[in-house]
């Protein structure tokens, strides 16, 4: 006759250690029903559930065990409990991700009240981000852990909202994302330019050069937290730019400062096979000078019109708002033969928040309340490869 039991294994790892606790099974039990497999550090921790032939003893088990330095524990598991168990597998997943400098017990202890308080069970946690050395830490370390739970949430906007006052709350950031389909098979992201993948407004900057930088600085912070409307305060500031000589462009062009992590996302991105695509409110000079040094697939932006020499103050063409920055992001995703869901999107102001809404991920960076409080996800503490671990990267 057979039982369900649970087998409970706990002690130092050694290379043999799981061949010889599997081949001990094997003489146990011909049916296993699931495994959960760890090491941490060298400490082995192993769990079996199996349907156990009662006419054979554990003690082969247990002295093989002994001999490595491993404890075994057994439960036999009533069938009702099991089923119970198996039945939950059908419940919604999911992932919640934690990213921060350096994140405490304290911190997890919350994100796990928040979880519970909306109905979700957790079933594992992992470390994403490479260990670190207590001896030599490296400067810019951070951490990044994975965390997967369970259960019937009433109302998602709610738990993000929550998790997203726990994140300021506590100097870290956190994103939660339904488990489905969608999250593994993304495959383009499109940035915004200005104050995400570099650190400055480039308009503020060619307005600093024609003299009038704090006046267009003060209109652009405006138009950014979405208290201007975009395309009147765009046409104001070109326009303080009128008679700017060609040469400046290529200065700044050429001294832009480019964010944090920006480099070894999108390198990392093009090993993985996404498309990448700019979509910028700023001007397609700069945006191409970016395609060149870390190459982009797309780039949309607007074009400064330039006459003799000149800055005329005004762009070529349409001009690319928060709405054209949606279509041109459903464009791409048609042309690539992708859903709007199989997009991220990241951004920092409220032209970005069409885009952001559009996109299956859509990451508000170092953004205006505004934005973080639309945005699907925010990162605010560390920098652009932290979304990286948003899409399950591991170091």
């Amino acid at each position: 006759m057979s039982a369900l039991r649970l087998f409970s294994f706990v002690g130092k790892d050694n290379p043999s250690a799981l061949p010889k606790i599997l081949a001990e099974m094997a003489n146990l039990t011909s049916k296993i029903l699931d495994v959960d497999h760890s090491v941490t550090l060298d400490q082995l921790q192993l769990a079996i559930v199996a349907l156990h032939d009662d006419s054979k003893n554990l003690d082969s088990l247990m002295k093989t065990c002994l001999g490595m330095s491993i404890t075994v524990n057994t439960s036999e598991l009533a069938s009702a409990d099991y089923e119970n168990w198996v039945a939950e597998a059908g419940r919604p997943k999911f992932v919640v991700t934690v990213l921060a400098s350096e994140i405490t017990a304290q911190q997890l202890s919350q994100v796990c009240v928040v979880l519970q308080g909306h109905n979700l069970s957790v079933e594992n946690m992992q470390r994403l981000s490479g260990r670190i050395s207590l001896r030599e830490p490296a400067a810019d370390a951070f951490e990044s852990l994975e965390i997967l739970a369970s259960g019937d949430v009433s109302d998602l906007a709610t738990l993000r909202s929550d998790l997203l006052s726990l994140a300021s709350e506590q100097a870290i950031d956190i994103a939660v994302q339904a488990e489905d389909i969608y999250r593994r098979t993304r495959k383009l992201v499109c940035f915004d330019m200005d104050s995400t993948l570099i650190k400055v407004e480039v308009i503020d900057e060619l307005a600093k050069a024609a003299g009038v930088g704090e006046q267009v600085a003060a209109i652009t912070e405006a138009a950014m937290r979405g208290e201007l409307d975009f395309n009147e305060s765009f046409a104001n500031r070109l326009g303080t730019l009128k008679g700017l000589d060609e040469s400046v462009l290529a200065e700044i062009a050429a001294n832009l400062p480019i964010t944090e992590g920006a480099e070894r996302l999108v390198s990392t991105l093009k090993k993985m096979g996404y498309k990448t695509a700019i979509l910028s409110g700023g001007f397609n000079y700069f945006a191409r000078y970016l395609q060149q040094k870390m190459g982009f697939d797309y780039v949309y932006a607007n074009e400064l019109e330039i006459e003799n020499g000149k800055v005329t103050g005004r762009v070529v063409g349409e001009v690319v708002n928060g709405e054209r920055k949606e279509f041109l992001l459903r464009q791409i995703a048609q042309q690539e033969g992708i859903l709007p869901e199989q997009v991220i999107a990241v951004g920092d102001g409220a032209n970005d928040i069409p885009m952001l809404s559009a996109a299956g991920l859509g990451v508000a960076f170092r953004a205006k309340p505004i934005v973080r409080e639309k945005a699907k996800q925010s990162i605010s503490t560390l920098g652009l490869d932290a979304i990286l671990y948003l899409i399950g990267y591991r170091d």
